[in-house]
């Protein structure tokens, strides 16, 4: 009991000092006939505001889609409801892990958290979706991952069955929202229908433009759920958050993305996934340079090697890589093609570039980006060929705006 009086009355103080400082700030600011910078607003995230989802979780069982992003302040959503006294009986890992130290791609495997003792349940690999008996000790379930804001980032996938899952077994789940680092412009074809996959459940862009609420909201009421069953949802929303805002997070979202820029480009560079480009992955800079072990690729060079907690086996691992160094690129970037059209042409248009075509498709969410790379569209051509489906999307978005 008193540690949960000391957690809370921490985070309580912590609050107060923020906020009162915020008003001596605005107070000096009136005094000097100044307006205060708009990065001196406070950002409170969902998983802050406790007297927001607090009343969900009392005498409830509850389960937790979470990973090593979904902090409190210092402390890990997962430690600071158990200091609140809340039963935690389930965790259930997307995607790299409970801890985000598994590869892309790698299997997780399920167990119990060493830190906690509380049995752990991946969403990743074979088991994408909770089962029945998942579920079973357990009356609410918590999304709380920090998203990128691409179509084919998974965690949104996981978000998906999950909600899929409590609305089957009429469970309540809560969504704690987090800003998009991407979350300022929407771009990219639409996904169609028949290349729907993990890594692309939804009919929305490449780039959405939604943060995790928003698009919880959009995948529940537009009937994207298996049979357009609902799931009893609810969104906690952010203070003082606008699309607009830039956001540096916090904790690196999974391995191969350890900075502002590396998440910038992320939409645009995980194309080269289907080629045998690499993206720096076996690098301390991956998603920020691109190349290949000919060297007609360009006068850049790095080696991919294995790094543990980041890339264990590399594509060209040990191998010099030729090619283009982007790490001067402005954190304004924005999704664009031009890099994939640019080293295609430079592979002297080979038959092979894209050398794992219905994945390609998978990422591209159709059949016809591929072929009007090879047909030599240019990239305001292709761009244009979205317009339509885009202001269509455009309209849905807006429906689902919980923030400017």
């Amino acid at each position: 009991m008193f540690r949960f009086f000391y957690f809370y009355l921490k985070i309580k103080y912590m609050r107060f000092l923020t906020t009162s400082l915020t008003l001596l700030l605005l107070v000096f600011c009136n005094a000097c006939n100044l307006k205060p910078a708009e990065g001196n607003i406070e950002l409170v995230l969902a998983s802050e505001k406790f007297d927001d989802y607090l009343p969900f979780l009392k005498n409830k069982k509850v389960g937790l889609l979470v990973n090593h992003t979904s902090m409190v302040n210092n402390t890990h959503l997962v430690d600071t409801l158990l200091a609140l006294n809340v039963e935690v009986t389930c965790i259930f890992a997307p995607e790299h892990g409970f801890r985000g130290k598994a590869d892309a791609g790698e299997h997780v495997v399920s167990g119990v958290d060493p830190r906690t003792g509380i049995p752990v349940v991946s969403l990743y690999g074979d088991n994408k979706k909770p089962s029945e008996e998942d579920l079973q000790n357990m009356d609410v379930v918590i999304f709380d991952i920090q998203d990128v804001g691409a179509r084919f980032y998974t965690y949104i996938s996981s978000m998906h069955y999950m909600m899929e899952a409590c609305g089957e077994n009429n469970l309540k789940m809560l969504v704690l929202d987090r800003p998009n680092p991407n979350g300022d412009y929407y771009n990219g074809p639409v996904l169609k229908k028949e290349f729907q996959s993990f890594v692309g459940m939804h009919p929305i862009p490449v780039v959405h433009g939604l943060t995790v609420g928003e698009l919880a909201n959009m995948i529940n009421d537009e009937g994207w759920l298996k049979d357009s069953i609902k799931c009893d949802l609810t969104v906690i929303k952010m203070d003082n958050y606008h699309h607009d805002m830039p956001y540096s997070v916090p904790v690196k979202p999974s391995p191969n993305l350890p900075t502002d820029l590396s998440i910038r480009l992320y939409p645009s560079l995980c194309f080269f996934e289907a080629t045998e480009i690499s993206v720096g992955r076996g690098t301390l800079m991956p998603f920020q340079v691109i190349g290949h072990p000919d060297p007609r690729y360009g006068s850049f060079t790095f080696t991919p090697e294995s790094i543990d907690g980041m890339s264990k086996y590399p594509l060209h691992q040990d191998k010099m890589c030729y090619g283009i160094d982007l790490r001067d690129r402005k954190l304004d970037h924005q999704f664009r093609l031009n890099y994939l059209i640019q080293l295609y042409h430079m592979s002297g248009c080979q038959a092979d570039f894209f050398s794992r075509r219905r994945w390609f498709n998978l990422l591209a969410g159709n059949d016809t980006l591929i072929n009007k790379i090879e047909a030599g569209w240019s990239e305001s051509q292709i761009k244009e060929s979205w317009k339509s489906e885009l202001e269509a999307y455009a309209n849905l978005r807006n429906k689902y705006l919980l923030y400017p």
